[in-house]
């Protein structure tokens, strides 16, 4: 058995006993020492051989005479492995849609009550300070909130 069979069967397994799938994959990465993407990466790879794909190329075959017949049975071959392939792209792009939504759910659920703590605190070291939440801005961005303090020089500091 691979390495990606087990892990279709183990994230399968999580699954079944009531474990979000996201999460799982989350678990076995953890387990196996590597990053979600790679066990996710797994997964689906033992998925797609399980439903008939092996990801080899297929031979040709070896016939010298091409018919009419042959040529419209190829292309609707290769058409239908085109409608195939698009109905499990969609079906895997829904899966991780679903996965992160519930991600989402977890983190909204879970940060409500930190953010009140949060608050509180901020109004405990400053009493001005509005209770006006400061729109976020994007990780990376350099941008920051616009009533943030300045950083206090040592200048600042000596005359008070």
């Amino acid at each position: 058995m691979t390495k990606a069979q087990q892990t279709f069967e183990r994230i399968n397994a999580l699954v079944d006993g009531g474990t979000a799938k996201a999460d799982a994959f989350k678990q076995l990465a953890g387990e196996y020492g590597q990053s979600t993407d790679s066990v996710r990466g797994a997964y689906y790879t033992a998925k797609r051989q399980l439903e008939g794909g092996t990801g080899a190329p297929r031979s040709r075959s070896r016939k010298r005479e091409t018919t009419t017949e042959d040529a419209v049975a190829s292309a609707v071959a290769t058409l239908r492995g085109a409608c195939e392939s698009i109905e499990f792209e969609l079906e895997t792009a829904r899966e991780r849609a679903d996965e992160a939504q519930a991600e989402y759910e977890a983190m909204k659920a879970a940060s409500g009550g930190r953010i009140k703590e949060i608050a509180a605190k901020i109004a405990v070291l400053d009493p001005t300070a509005s209770d006006e939440p400061t729109k976020p801005s994007k990780p990376g961005s350099g941008a920051t909130a616009p009533d943030a303090t300045p950083a206090v020089t040592p200048k600042e500091v000596k005359g008070s």
